[in-house]
């Protein structure tokens, strides 16, 4: 039992991923641990994204393992790590336009592993006050913003234990950074697990328990935020900071 307990909630160990013959990750691993929150680093094209695909089950990886709270989950549909407690906002959001907000989120809403409904339809409209006065409108007429708010909102309601945020602020104004800022706080305060990417470097350091980063897919460095600040030289050789 207590092997369990302390069993991360997302292990991926060895993960090897290619594009057709285009070798991407090569024995990436990651993990995630209770009520932790890790940043997954690195420039464009170093395999970010792809390494969330693997633990997904978006991408199968050729080599390696995917483990959801202590289970072997390596190989499942997408929709199996959903259940398993994957929530899952991914880069451009990838809402349904022609849907109206409240559908969005309706279609999404279920309760979590053991029946668990910490999030309901009402704390998502108090936590993005602004869906609650869009609740009618199409997704597509949102701004980027608040698309970004619907996707989160939507993760959210699959009652996750992990919630995986790809670029997780792109593209949006400094002031609605903020917001989702202030959100993610606020999901870290409550206990609930988190992987964010995000160019923001600071933002991430800021917040993360600890950091990962990733060059060609590789994991180059994998420790707390406090040790990664201290090692500047780190930031600026594979972020470029």
């Amino acid at each position: 039992m207590t092997a369990l307990i302390d069993a991360p909630l997302v292990e991926a160990r060895g993960l090897h991923v290619y594009y057709a013959e285009s070798h991407v990750l090569h024995g990436v691993d990651f993990r995630v641990g209770r009520g932790e929150t890790v940043a997954l680093m690195g420039r464009n094209g170093m395999g970010k994204t792809t390494t969330l695909r693997a633990i997904l089950g978006l991408v199968p990886p050729r080599r390696g393992t995917v483990a959801v709270d202590g289970r072997d989950m390596t190989g499942a549909p997408p929709h199996h790590l959903s259940r398993a407690g994957l929530g899952y906002v991914p880069e451009g959001r990838a809402i349904f336009p022609r849907l109206s907000v409240r559908e969005n989120l309706a279609m999404a809403a279920r309760p979590g592993r053991g029946g668990r409904q910490d999030w309901t339809m009402q704390r998502v409209l108090e936590t993005f006050p602004r869906l609650a006065e869009r609740l009618g409108q199409s997704g597509a007429t949102l701004s980027g913003g608040e698309q970004q708010m619907l996707a989160i909102g939507r993760a959210l309601l699959t009652n996750p234990e992990v919630l995986i945020l790809d670029e997780a602020t792109e593209g949006l104004a400094p002031l609605i950074r903020r917001e989702i800022w202030s959100v993610v706080r606020g999901l870290k305060a409550g206990g609930l697990a988190t992987v964010i990417v995000d160019k923001n470097v600071h933002d991430l350091l800021a917040i993360a328990d600890r950091n990962v980063i990733l060059v060609k897919g590789r994991v180059v460095f994998d420790g707390p935020s406090a040790e990664l600040r201290q090692k500047p030289d780190i930031l600026q050789k594979h972020i470029g900071l």
